[in-house]
């Protein structure tokens, strides 16, 4: 039987509170809210903090709402939260896409978004989707608030830029019209981690695509945008000859290694055809959302 190494229990009453012990206790105290990232690591003794603090009477850190063009999302959020919330779904169709294939449901029941993100874990599926969608990550100290876009959070493997004295406290995530989002997964069964994933977001101007985010989970040391894939779409129609070039250029940006889930080459793959995939849907989604703003008038 696994257990994790000892540890001492706080719960925090607020923010404030949390962050206050964070600071007191120093680097080796963790914030725990759902806990399905980060106790599995504990019980394998990957992960050993000396202080867990406990977050979930934050309420205030679990909300969704719309706000200065963007939809704001607690980090307190819960995955079911984001599944089942038509905000959600009417912005960012991504991100039901990605919560159907997290995990199971007492795992979706619990887990936050804000946990997902900060495990850093290559292969997290809500990373990819917020770096998709070109999200911006809101952190919290003791001295005030950072934000940090979504390239520039992650470190590397289970390596973030928050702070040992700060908590993530938001994800901002920007609404841009005529818009749609994708994501597609390969799993050895359901709910497991993927073998690989993408996720796309993109825009329509004048038939043409404005604007581009794909990024790539389950196929490097990180999840990662992939640039050139993004460049190759720029300024051209969404047809499947922009699809198999931004495709490609993904499956050459991606750094996949052979394990118990696949070859690298057969990861490549998938990153070339996940990509098209969720660029089809991607697209589909937002050429309805250009007729639907059309017909009500918000093009004028």
């Amino acid at each position: 039987m696994q257990v994790p190494a000892a540890f001492e229990y706080r719960r925090a009453s607020s923010v404030e509170d949390a962050l206050a012990l964070l600071e007191t206790l120093g680097e080796e105290a963790r914030v725990v809210a759902g806990g399905h990232s980060l106790l599995p690591m504990m019980k394998l003794r990957l992960a050993r903090p000396e202080y867990l603090i406990d977050i979930n009477d934050l309420s205030d850190l679990d909300y969704l709402r719309v706000e200065g063009g963007e939809l704001r999302v607690g980090a307190l959020t819960r995955h079911r939260s984001l599944l089942e919330s038509e905000l959600v779904g009417s912005h960012f169709p991504i991100f039901h896409d990605a919560e159907r294939v997290i995990a199971d449901p007492p795992v979706r029941n619990r887990g936050t978004i804000g946990g997902s993100l900060c495990q850093a874990d290559p292969s997290e599926d809500l990373s990819a989707v917020c770096a998709a969608l070109r999200a911006t990550l809101v952190v919290r100290g003791r001295g005030g608030t950072r934000a940090i876009p979504m390239a520039a959070f992650y470190r590397g493997p289970y390596e973030t830029a928050v702070g040992p004295a700060e908590m993530l406290v938001e994800i901002r995530l920007p609404l841009v019209p005529h818009s749609g989002s994708a994501y597609e997964k390969v799993e050895r069964k359901a709910g497991d981690w993927a073998v690989a994933a993408a996720g796309a977001a993109l825009s329509l101007h004048g038939g043409r695509i404005g604007q581009a985010g794909i990024a790539l989970a389950a196929l490097g040391a990180a999840t990662v945008n992939s640039v050139r894939a993004e460049q190759a779409l720029l300024g051209q129609e969404p047809t499947e000859q922009a699809f198999a070039a931004a495709g490609r250029a993904a499956a050459q940006d991606c750094d996949p290694v052979t394990d118990g889930r696949g070859s690298a080459e057969y990861k490549r793959h998938l990153a070339d055809e996940l990509t098209r995939r969720a660029l089809r849907r991607a697209a589909d989604r937002a050429a309805v959302a250009a007729l639907a703003a059309g017909a009500a008038g918000e093009d004028g």
